[in-house]
């Protein structure tokens, strides 16, 4: 079969055009699905969806579809306190884990916050942050208000106090 050279770079532009499209259509299948409980609002910068009574089944089925960027808020009794994360920014460490049994992995950035004064192991911290999924159970960040005022804040409370 003989090609006419003429009408190669045609099919090539066609080609690019299509690849292009599927790279498209692929991104906003991972990127713009409707918004799951507890996603951010960008119209307002506020949590949607995450709400406290919602959380366990909020991060049960983020973990379970492997999802991250997920805004969640709830409430968990300290299991563990772990040394503080050094490299880069500083985070305090601690594991919670919920009313259902799920344990999540909260990584406080003490350089933006301050840190949870006397916290201990039993205690209850209240959260508002961004889940996001590894398969040890998740972590929890974004528990701060953001300097650059491009992310909405989260916070965590204990004994009384909110630290943002």
């Amino acid at each position: 079969m003989d090609v006419d050279p003429s009408r190669v770079p045609w099919m090539k532009r066609v080609i690019s055009t299509v690849a292009v499209l599927v790279m498209l259509y692929a991104w906003g299948r991972e990127h713009l699905d409707l918004p799951l409980p507890g996603s951010v609002s960008e119209a307002t910068g506020v949590l949607r969806g995450a709400t406290e009574r919602g959380a366990d089944g909020d991060i049960a089925a983020a973990f379970a579809a492997r999802r991250s960027d997920v805004a969640v808020q709830g409430e968990g009794t300290v299991s563990k306190l772990l040394p503080d994360d050094r490299k880069g920014s500083r985070h305090q460490r601690f594991i919670l884990r919920l009313a259902s049994g799920h344990t999540l992995l909260v990584a406080h950035n003490i350089d933006l916050a301050p840190r949870l004064a006397g916290l201990e192991v039993g205690d209850t911290v209240r959260f508002a942050g961004e889940y996001e999924w590894n398969d040890k159970g998740g972590v929890l960040h974004w528990t701060h208000h953001d300097p650059r005022g491009q992310h909405a804040g989260g916070w965590l409370e204990h004994d009384g106090r909110r630290y943002e």
